[in-house]
């Protein structure tokens, strides 16, 4: 026999598909709102919630009275646990920083203002300030409709860095941290805590590449500042030849030029952990960084910064010291001194001064190495950070000036000593 195909109704089938759709909408929604409720029930309630469980059913089981009349003492208290969380939080938040970067050491100063711009009142509750890895607590009182409240604080800042400060978040719960429900605020603000940096005044670190800078002493056929005159060559512009010399003489004769070039002052930062004998010489070869820089910037030149796999802003000023906040130190396999100068010449050949600044741990071998590698007609300086030495001290590595400084007070007066 053979058996009968029944034909199907496309109503049903379109019928079957939309209840599914519509369970598979009311099932995210149910799930979502159940990881939100389930959310709020800290470790220590879960603990007491399967305690409570199993002292009834031990009780029930064995005829032992007490255990169960513990059992419903323990979900008696659960459940009144729980009522504190029933309550608004609908506060307007506003996180307001009067500074956003300041120098290591100096105290971030801050409020918080909540306002309530309901029509009811809101139960008072905890609100929480994460700071970096930290937070901070304060317990807001009830607020009437149209009433606000202002919390000031101050940031201490040991360590240099990027410090993220929010989201701020109003947290109800009960007295024994049972539940607790917490409600995101505001938007993190980030903090920026700069290096410690040391201003000099004194000659320009780099000499001026453009076109009212120092001539250097290559020669050119083509520019502004001129040096002598030479017999044509094919291949010289004709718009150099010096008509008069060649009447005079009955030889053509063309211009020559002192090549003069555009003010580039390149600093490569070495984070490369193993050439700092320990953190604190680290943190102050960032600052010598900085010091350099911030100089070079008021000296009007242009300015790059590169560490170890990447280069960074240093447009400006705030944008250098923001950069050098989030330097860290490298791995060794990232490579040290020498492999930053290789990448500064292959990347910035136009450099005008470089400056390469180390630690003590750095070998005499690889800054030699690291000098000589810096981009063909670049003037070069080396700073190497030595806690141990007491007074700067400058010697010549090849064609570079390197100068050992221990404190960052130190850095204007061997610089004095480079340029005099």
């Amino acid at each position: 026999m053979t058996a009968e195909t029944l034909p199907v109704d496309p109503s049903t089938t379109a019928r079957d598909a939309g209840w599914r759709d519509i369970a598979a909408v009311v099932g995210a929604r149910a799930w979502t709102r159940l990881r939100l409720i389930l959310s709020a029930v800290r470790p220590l309630a879960w603990v007491l919630i399967g305690l409570a469980i199993g002292l009834w059913i031990i009780g029930q089981v064995f005829g032992w009275w007490e255990l169960t009349v513990a059992a419903v003492i323990i979900a008696v208290t659960v459940a009144l646990c729980a009522l504190f969380l029933i309550g608004r939080t609908e506060y307007d938040v506003a996180l307001d920083l009067a500074r956003t970067r300041v120098v290591v050491g100096e105290r971030a100063v801050g409020a918080l203002t909540l306002a309530n711009n309901s029509d009811r009142a809101i139960l008072p509750s905890r609100v929480v300030l994460p700071v970096g890895s930290g937070r901070g607590e304060f317990g807001i009182q009830r607020l009437a409709p149209g009433e606000q409240a202002e919390e000031l604080f101050a940031i201490p800042t040991q360590k240099r860095s990027v410090v993220e400060v929010g989201p701020v978040s109003v947290v109800r719960g009960d007295p024994l941290g049972l539940f607790e429900r917490a409600h995101n605020r505001d938007q993190p603000v980030d903090l920026y805590v700069h290096p410690k940096t040391v201003l000099f005044d004194g000659q320009s670190l780099g000499f001026l590449r453009d076109l009212e800078g120092m001539p250097a002493s290559d020669l050119s056929r083509d520019d502004v500042s001129f040096h002598a005159l030479l017999e044509y060559q094919p291949g010289d512009d004709l718009r150099h030849v010096h008509w008069r010399s060649t009447a005079r003489t009955g030889v053509m004769m063309v211009r020559q030029f002192e090549e003069t070039r555009r003010s580039h002052f390149v600093i490569g930062l070495s984070c490369n952990a193993a050439e700092y004998a320990e953190e604190e010489e680290f943190e102050r070869a960032v600052s010598m960084a900085g010091s350099v820089g911030l100089r070079a910037l008021r000296d009007s030149q242009r300015v790059d910064l590169r560490v170890q796999g990447r280069e960074l802003p240093a447009g400006t000023g705030k944008q250098l010291l923001d950069s050098l906040s989030t330097v860290e130190q490298s791995k060794p396999k990232d490579g040290g001194i020498t492999q930053l100068a290789g990448v500064l010449s292959a990347t910035m050949a136009l450099a005008s001064f470089v400056v390469l600044v180390t630690g003590s741990r750095t070998r005499t071998e690889d800054l030699r190495a690291a000098c000589a590698r810096v981009p063909f007609g670049a003037r070069s300086l080396a700073i190497v950070v030595d806690l141990k030495v007491e007074n700067p001290t400058l010697r010549r590595i090849g064609e570079a000036d390197v100068v050992t400084v221990a404190a960052l007070e130190q850095l204007p007066v061997a610089l004095r000593k480079v340029l005099a």
